[in-house]
Parts: structure tokens; sequence; C-alpha cells
């Protein structure tokens, strides 16, 4: 049998069945997968409209989740991913594939090509917007309203740890802080390196 979905109920995606499998991955290191990872036609793009269309909302909760589970920002896609194969079945995604996958996200606003040629995106489980909010509510939780952090404290500093800006993509943070600064939330000053930029909180 190939790599295809079967459909049931007049052609209309209802049920998926894989005959013959009867091994399993149920964890990529401390993430729990979704049973669909475990079934090879999911590896293929499927030819049918209805059944693609599944497949890809799939795809895209999978890879926004673990994503931000992991927090990874950057997938390339010519490189190593966890997601892209499951060595468990045997099964890896073609490039076309994940192309079309991201290219989903990037549509919906959740992620972004970083090269005309689409071999890097940039991965946005919140939008600039909802970083944009995070950070306003990190300000107001811990008292740092009329205080000055540089960006590196607010990426790695003893401040933020515990919360989703630690560790955040200095892209996305500094996009989401010049949308706050257009808003009259935070002044961003330059220092004499990138060590030393940072931000003057008037919230």
């Amino acid at each position: 049998m190939n790599d295809e979905l079967l459909t049931l109920q007049g052609g209309k995606f209802k049920c998926a069945i894989w005959r013959g499998h009867n091994k399993e991955m149920q964890k990529l290191g401390d993430y729990k997968l979704p049973q669909f990872f475990n079934y090879p036609p999911y590896f293929t793009l499927q030819p049918v409209k209805e059944t693609r269309e599944k497949q890809v909302q799939l795809w895209k909760e999978i890879i926004l989740d673990y994503c931000r589970t992991q927090k990874i920002f950057l997938v390339g896609l010519e490189e190593e991913f966890p997601l892209f194969s499951n060595p468990v079945i045997e099964r890896s995604l073609s490039h076309e594939a994940r192309e079309v996958f991201l290219s989903a996200l990037v549509s919906e606003g959740r992620a972004e090509w970083l090269d005309k040629g689409h071999r890097k995106c940039l991965l946005l489980w919140h939008r600039i917007p909802e970083w944009a909010d995070l950070i306003i509510r990190f300000v107001k939780d811990y008292g740092f309203e009329d205080s000055v952090m540089t960006i590196e404290e607010i990426r790695s500093g003893i401040e933020t740890q515990g919360t989703e800006l630690h560790g955040m993509d200095r892209t996305i943070l500094m996009r989401a802080l010049k949308l706050l600064e257009g808003k009259g939330k935070l002044a961003i000053f330059k220092g004499s390196s990138t060590d030393d930029e940072g931000v003057k909180f008037s919230v």
C-alpha cells in the first residue's frame, strides 16, 4: 500500500486508516507527539484536496506547538529539524512538503520567510503585537514601569527567567519593542555595542 490516506464516507475526510503499522514514536525529548505523527501517509503530501487541508492543519499545529514549547524560532528547510522525520516509521518530509506546511503558517502571519529562496523561516507562535502585549504585562507584573533594561537582560537576564520572554529571538524582540516605542510605551537607546542596547519603559 502506498502512503495515501484512505478516506471514508463519500470521499470526505472522516477517518484515516493505515494498515500494517504497529510501531509508534511517543515522544521527542520531553515533547509528547500527537497520534498522526506515527502514520506514514502524513509524511507524504496528499493528492485529495480535503485530505491535504486536514494534513496541512495538523502539521501547522504541531510545528507551532513544538517550536513554542522548545523555544525554537528559526527553522531551516535544508537543515535537520526533529519534526521533519520519524525514524521509527522510517519516514521524512520532502523538501516540498516542508515548504508547503511552513508557507501555510506564513500565509496566516505565524511565520516569515527570511530569504527569497525559502530556505529559512522565522516562527511566530505569538504574532509581533502579541509579543508586545507580553512585554507590557511583564513590565507591569514585575514593577518595571519606569525602569531601564538592556536588550540582553530582557532576553536572558534573571529578571525574565520563568517567563516567555526568556530566550526570545532578538529579531522578534526588537520588532516588538519598536512597536511599543511607536505607541509611546518605551524608548530604545543605543549603546557602544549591541550588548549595551536597552530600553527605558514608561508604561
